[in-house]
């Protein structure tokens, strides 16, 4: 089979196509004929050696696939077989999606409505649990809230998400008209665009001059500086942005005269087993349903796994970036 691997950290073109051989099966284990994969911000963080945490080399990057089971292993659920699934890798401690197969343990998947492609599918992992976990860290109901790279894979969710839940306003930052656009189809109900000078004074205006009682920060460094100018006394920054924190001193020490909070964001610890399952099942329900619509964005074959990296990198993303082997 054919998978991605990269030996060394580097851009984009150290994303190499390998030849492996099929995983053997042990007995508890089925094995998934991958249709899509997700790409992710992390990953390419991780390729460039910048993110929290130092992967071992080789490194197979990947955490979340969905397709339809091959075969399954004597001790593993026989019914699975020719089944679609998803299977969240990133919960299960394991990489190496993006690849043609994957063996894994039977209990880690969940069965696929049909209603769902693969590609919505990958896209409801990461970046889905990421948005329904921020508007729980932070409730929405009754506040006017600022989602920020409101057109990519966890933007476009999360303001669906925090509308759903109870927002009283909901405003878009997104680069690019047409980013904006898409956003305000989804439900915002100004859209800014974070770029441009003074953006913040727009979210002010939109707010009756308080600015946003909740900003979901989802992409750190500059923007998270900027965000603090967008933010009402009293309001909280949610910050999504791990290793990539922007704040100094000074933003803080104002942030505390004006009664406002930071809240740290990591999505793991919060994802027991049940916890896993029942969350991707009231995500599938809802997409499934038409409740809540996931932007699939750019498509790339395997062995374009570099050019993947390069639109998310490059901030060309629109929606969720998918590997299709």
């Amino acid at each position: 089979m054919k998978a991605i691997q990269f030996a060394r950290f580097g851009a984009p073109d150290v994303l190499e196509l390998v030849e492996l051989p099929i995983p053997e099966l042990r007995r508890d284990e089925v094995l998934v004929r991958v249709h899509a994969a997700g790409v992710n911000f992390f990953e390419v963080l991780m390729r460039a050696d910048r993110y929290a945490v130092t992967p071992e080399l080789p490194m197979f990057p990947g955490v979340e696939i969905a397709g339809v089971v091959e075969r399954a292993g004597p001790d593993a659920d026989i019914s699975l077989a020719g089944t679609r699934v998803a299977v969240p890798l990133f919960a299960i401690g394991r990489g190496g999606g993006y690849a043609e197969f994957v063996a894994v343990d039977g209990g880690s998947v969940l069965r696929l409505p049909n209603a769902i492609s693969f590609k919505a599918a990958v896209g409801l992992m990461v970046q889905g649990l990421t948005a329904l976990h921020l508007t729980r860290r932070s409730l929405p109901k009754g506040k006017s809230v600022l989602v920020s790279a409101a057109a990519g894979g966890v933007g476009s969710l999360l303001l669906q998400l925090a509308r759903r839940n109870g927002a009283e306003l909901v405003i878009a930052a997104a680069s690019g008209e047409k980013r904006r656009a898409l956003a305000l189809s989804l439900g915002a109900d100004p859209a800014v665009d974070y770029t441009a000078p003074g953006w913040q004074e727009e979210v002010r205006k939109h707010s009756g001059g308080r600015g946003a009682d909740i900003i979901y920060e989802t992409v750190g460094g500059v923007s998270s500086k900027a965000a603090v100018d967008a933010l009402a006394p009293r309001g909280e920054l949610v910050l999504a942005a791990m290793g990539r924190f922007g704040l100094k001193a000074e933003e803080i020490e104002r942030m505390l005269g004006d009664n406002q909070s930071i809240k740290g964001f990591s999505l793991l610890p919060l994802l027991t087993p049940r916890r896993l399952r029942e969350d991707l099942g009231e995500l599938f329900d809802l997409a499934a349903t038409g409740r809540l619509t996931v932007v699939e964005g750019s498509r790339f074959p395997l062995d374009q796994a570099a050019e993947a990296h390069r639109t998310i990198e490059e901030r060309r993303a629109v929606g969720k970036v998918v590997l299709v082997p």
